[in-house]
């Protein structure tokens, strides 16, 4: 994947959790950081430039990183933990969605 093409999808993603999230709770993107203020905790969601992944620091689930996999159209644990989204849609409790442009 090209720089372009991952800075495409991540700040896609970023943009889409911004918006889901920031009717449930307090949610602020800058920088390709997106910082969300919930009951326990923050989360901090930010695009990895160099290595191409999304990286998640949770107060539930811990620090986990996540690289896109074009044939599933989904975010995927490098460690085989599953998918980004269906992880922050649990720990919010709201569902989230995200098509890649």
């Amino acid at each position: 994947m090209s720089d372009s093409a991952f800075e495409s999808l991540a700040d896609s993603l970023l943009a889409t959790l911004e918006e889901a999230l920031g009717d449930h709770m307090d949610a602020e993107l800058q920088g390709g950081v997106l910082t969300v203020e919930g009951d326990d905790g923050t989360w901090i969601v930010n695009k990895h430039a160099p290595t191409r992944q999304v990286w998640l620091s949770s107060p539930r689930s811990g620090a986990r990183h996540y690289a896109f996999e074009a044939a599933a159209g989904k975010w995927l644990d490098t460690r085989g933990g599953g998918d980004l989204l269906e992880i922050l849609s649990a720990e919010f409790g709201t569902p989230i969605s995200w098509q890649a442009p």
